[in-house]
């Protein structure tokens, strides 16, 4: 049995706010079940809007490129079960049948003098900054609770940020509202004709420079590469990404390494940026702007590109962690989302599934997919706290949740891919399958493919 989406549900609130027609609405199914557990927010509505919006943006582009408009674009079917199941990847995945650690032992919910602190110690750089902010003699549970527990969680957030970590004051209320996507600006260029597309490959030949991290970013650029585009990944090399979570999020691209304070990879950067059509950025507000890789500059230089900007709190002055690092974890703590899942014992409580960072990765996608059925030449903003006001403002306060019947499991919706990590089980996509699996993290060449 196949529900239809209605109008005023998340979809089409996801669709309204990037520009789509509201008519296509009415052409998107929902069919099987999925589970992404029960809690006071509508986080499964969030997750099928979310995909659903992607998978009319890829029809609308595979509409314009065969000649056509948005009275051509097909009907999509989205299924329930691969919903849920890709919304929690990370979950799934298996690296020759080691289960990844998603959270280090530093990262969580740590009880301070007021409240609570949500840290995150994930990456070595992050956790040495914590160690050395807090004084901590070992690095350990026990020592993190020892040395929060007399201090403020606003004075711990701030010790650790100022030493180059990450750590959040848990809100007892949500933030301000923020847009679910906001334009930075439209060039009226086009950008370059992309002629026919294959069936099912509405991005083919569309070059997609990918300066993302961890997991919203990676989630949108995966799957362009999956709809066909051609995707590459470029990091620092003093940056190391998690090899599970690139393991992961690792489908549809490839990786190179390149250094822009370096004359060299600087030029080899400047090349690829000259052929590019697409750029997706998933780093904090003004670090790119020094490299002159902010959305206005990029448009600036090239009119017709499309830019899209990814960045944790928002990109609102008023923001007072606008300029900082964050995470999904991060986001649902300083946002309040933490302390609305809490449970009866006040402990702050999480999302059934990181869903502010794998909803905003298929937001990002659709901008970027609309914004090249309309021709290219313009940037656009998203956050995951603004992926986080939508949830409690628009979903939860508009009712919009919706539930299947039936028993769920995850297997229908599982594969196994060889990579450059060895044999991956994992999490198939809603759009399809992947031609291969991952190559290692920064072991490709920074080239584009032939088109």
């Amino acid at each position: 049995m196949t529900i239809g989406e209605e109008r005023g549900s998340g979809t089409a609130q996801a669709w309204a706010a990037l520009g789509g027609a509201p008519e296509l609405v009415g052409r998107v199914r929902h069919r099987g079940v999925g589970d992404l557990g029960q809690g006071p927010l509508p986080v499964a509505e969030l997750a099928r809007a979310t995909v659903a919006a992607c998978g009319l943006a890829a029809g609308e582009l595979a509409a314009v490129r065969a000649g056509g408009g948005a009275r051509d674009v097909a009907a999509l079917v989205v299924d329930e079960g691969a919903v849920a199941t890709a919304f929690v990847s990370e979950r799934h995945l298996r690296v020759e049948g080691r289960a990844p650690v998603t959270f280090a032992p530093l990262s969580g919910f740590w009880r301070t003098a007021d409240g609570w602190v949500r840290t995150h110690a994930n990456y070595p750089h992050h956790e040495a900054a914590l160690v050395r902010a807090l004084r901590l003699p070992s690095a350990t549970p026990e020592a993190v609770r020892a040395a929060v527990a007399g201090r403020t969680a606003v004075e711990v957030q701030e010790l650790v940020y100022g030493a180059g970590g990450l750590a959040v004051a848990v809100a007892a209320e949500y933030g301000a509202p923020q847009p679910l996507v906001e334009p930075v600006r439209v060039t009226g260029a086009r950008g370059r004709t992309l002629g026919d597309a294959p069936a099912g490959r509405p991005a083919a030949g569309v070059r997609v420079l990918d300066l993302t991290r961890v997991i919203a970013g990676p989630v949108a650029t995966r799957t362009l590469g999956l709809l066909g585009a051609d995707v590459l990944r470029i990091d620092p090399p003093g940056l190391p990404e998690a090899h599970d979570a690139y393991a992961d999020t690792g489908f549809g691209k490839r990786s190179a390494l390149l250094d822009l304070a370096e004359a060299a990879d600087r030029a080899v950067f400047e090349g690829l940026l000259a052929e590019a059509d697409v750029v997706v950025t998933g780093y904090r507000p003004g670090a790119l702007e020094p490299y002159g890789l902010g959305a206005r500059q990029l448009l600036d230089r090239w009119p017709g590109l499309v830019v899209a900007e990814l960045c944790a709190w928002g990109w609102r002055a008023a923001e007072p962690r606008a300029g900082r690092r964050g995470f999904d974890s991060l986001v649902q703590a300083g946002y309040g989302i933490a302390a609305a899942c809490a449970g009866a014992d006040g402990r702050p409580g999480v999302l059934p599934a990181q869903a502010l960072d794998h909803g905003t990765g298929y937001l990002v996608a659709a901008g970027v997919l609309r914004a090249l059925a309309e021709g290219g030449g313009r940037g656009l903003r998203f956050s995951l706290a603004g992926t986080g006001s939508w949830l409690v403002r628009g979903l939860a306060a508009g009712g919009v949740s919706r539930g299947a019947g039936g028993s769920y499991s995850a297997e229908p919706w599982l594969r196994e891919s060889v990579s450059g990590y060895g044999v991956l089980r994992h999490a198939a996509s809603p759009f399809g399958e992947w031609r291969v699996g991952p190559s290692r993290w920064g072991t490709d060449r920074a080239v584009w493919l032939p088109r």
